[in-house]
């Protein structure tokens, strides 16, 4: 196991988009976190710094997330281990369990299940998870920090949002969710939790409401609203909002 407080966890999966969230989201949860594309340096990873739990995707380039498993617990390396597929039927889910994979979770999957399963199988290891770090005494609450991210400053005070000494017009239903998604920054969020941050019933939201809206905020502050940056689709579950 990692000699840290906080457990370490080694991400690997070739879907850089994925693997980048994965890797924001996990840090935000209190985690230490490295990401690879491959196995190889998964190999590399284990051998140099190590990890108290690896995240494997199934299907990776070269050799694939079975053989890696069984590779590791053949040489006696009994780092936990919790496989992500796209694939969902039993076959597959045996046969990651049966190569010595502690967890199996098929794509799409909601990131706080997989936060779940992650701090269960440590917790059976014994190890000390992370918890929320509390703010200094005397800090600003978050709804007053200014929020910012590429070129733009989002001022939740004012509720302005402003790209250099622009001022970039928001409805009232625009800013509300612009402001759920950006304090929640790295934080996957459903649609149905966006309503309820922006106050939806008042704002008259629904699921379509919330679509129509992240598209109109994409084209404000995207600079390419068909692959965003910022504001980030995660198939299957809603939206994420990934600063800088």
């Amino acid at each position: 196991m990692a000699e840290s407080q906080s457990p370490r966890i080694l991400v690997v999966d070739d879907d850089r988009r994925l693997r980048d969230l994965l890797h924001q989201y996990l840090e935000a949860q209190g985690f230490q976190v490295e990401s690879v594309a491959e196995g190889t340096a998964m190999v590399l990873a284990l051998g140099g710094r190590g990890a108290d739990l690896v995240v494997l995707d199934l299907m990776l380039p070269g050799e694939g997330g079975l053989s890696l498993c069984r590779r590791l617990r053949a040489g006696g390396d009994r780092t936990p281990v919790i496989m992500l597929t796209a694939k969902g039927d039993d076959v597959d889910r045996i046969a990651g369990l049966d190569a010595g994979a502690d967890d199996y979770l098929p794509k799409p999957f909601n990131p706080q299940e997989l936060v779940a399963r992650i701090r269960a199988v440590l917790r059976r290891g014994g190890a000390t998870l992370p918890t929320a770090t509390p703010a200094p005494p005397g800090a600003p609450a978050e709804s007053d920090q200014p929020v910012a991210f590429g070129p733009f400053l989002l001022n939740l005070a004012s509720r302005r949002l402003t790209r250099g000494e622009e001022i970039v017009n928001l409805t009232t239903g625009e800013f509300a969710l612009l402001k759920a998604l950006a304090t929640n920054a790295g934080t996957p969020l459903t649609r149905e939790r966006l309503m309820e941050l922006a106050r939806g019933r008042e704002l008259g939201m629904s699921d379509r409401t919330i679509d129509v809206q992240v598209s109109r905020l994409r084209k404000l502050i995207e600079d390419d609203p068909a692959h965003p940056r910022h504001l980030q689709t995660v198939w299957g579950f809603g939206y994420v909002f990934v600063l800088d």
